[in-house]
Parts: C-alpha cells; structure tokens; sequence
C-alpha cells in the first residue's frame, strides 16, 4: 500500500485532519475477484482515489486493509484521539463483527460505511449490518466511486465538528 498520509503531511505546515480509511478481508483481491460485482479497479486504485479526495478537502489519510478481524478491531481503537473519523468498509465482518460494531461505537468519531456492491440486492444474509449500528452514514452500491463520496461526506462532518 501507498504512504500517502505521511507524504502529504510532509508538504503541509498545518496538519490536516486525520481520516483513517479500513477496508476488511478479501479487498486485497478487488480486480481479480468477481468483476462482474467489483469491477475491476484494484485497492491501490481505491487507495488513490481516497488520497486524490482527502488532498482536495484538506484532509490526510492512512489507508489500510486486513483480512484480520482482530487486527480491525485494534485499528479502530487505534483511531481514538487520533483520528478525525473513520470511513470502513467491513466486507465480511459487516454482517458477523459486533466486536468491529463494540470498537466503532467505543472510539466516539464519525463513521461511514462502505460498500462496492449494493447489499440489499445481494443474498438474503448480507441485508444485515453490524456496523450500520455505529455509522453516521452508509453509501453502497455505487462502485468504488462510494468511498470518494464517503471522503466528501466525512469532510463536511469534520468540518461541522471543527465549529
């Protein structure tokens, strides 16, 4: 993955408020794995685009992706007095993690789910989300354009927090 956050940070004398971009398991796979439902960018695609985003809202971001249920439960606690909000894609754990669910709603920021695919139009079992609980917002359906829109959606939130 990119080091785009501490790239950015080094060219900018104010530091810019913190995004924290999670992505769950198998979404290393994202253009080999089911085109027909991803598409075909990959996550340093996605990575890019959320970058491209935050520099044009004046945020920085640390983009990052496991296939480790634990390991996104550390990283969302992680995201606690230093984060300005966090946007997630949960993948697998969306409809199984109430600890990813417990560690979202503990850390008190802004959230925003992400989803490629519309889960409502999907199998009867992904209509449920676990995180939807702790999300100030939620955007699926729309591709990977979905977490362009969560960057701008979370920059109107900081923003608003700020005043």
């Amino acid at each position: 993955m990119l080091a785009r956050s501490a790239l950015f940070l080094a060219e900018s004398s104010v530091t810019p408020p913190l995004i924290v971009v999670l992505n769950g398991p198998n979404l290393n796979m994202l253009g080999v794995r089911e085109p027909e439902k991803y598409g075909t960018a990959t996550l340093d695609d996605v990575e890019a685009l959320c970058a491209e985003t935050a520099e044009a809202f004046g945020l920085a971001i640390d983009f990052r992706q496991t296939n480790s249920e634990g390991e996104l439960v550390t990283w969302v606690q992680e995201c606690r007095g230093r984060a300005a909000g966090i946007i997630i894609n949960p993948a697998g754990y969306t409809t199984t993690s109430i600890a990813v669910m417990d560690a979202l709603l503990a850390v008190d920021l802004p959230v925003i789910e992400v989803h490629i695919t519309n889960i409502h139009r999907r199998e009867e079992f992904r209509h449920h989300s676990y995180i939807s609980k702790a999300a100030t917002g939620v955007i699926c359906g729309l591709g990977v354009a979905g977490y362009a829109l969560a960057m701008r959606a979370m920059a109107d939130l900081v923003e608003q927090d700020e005043e």
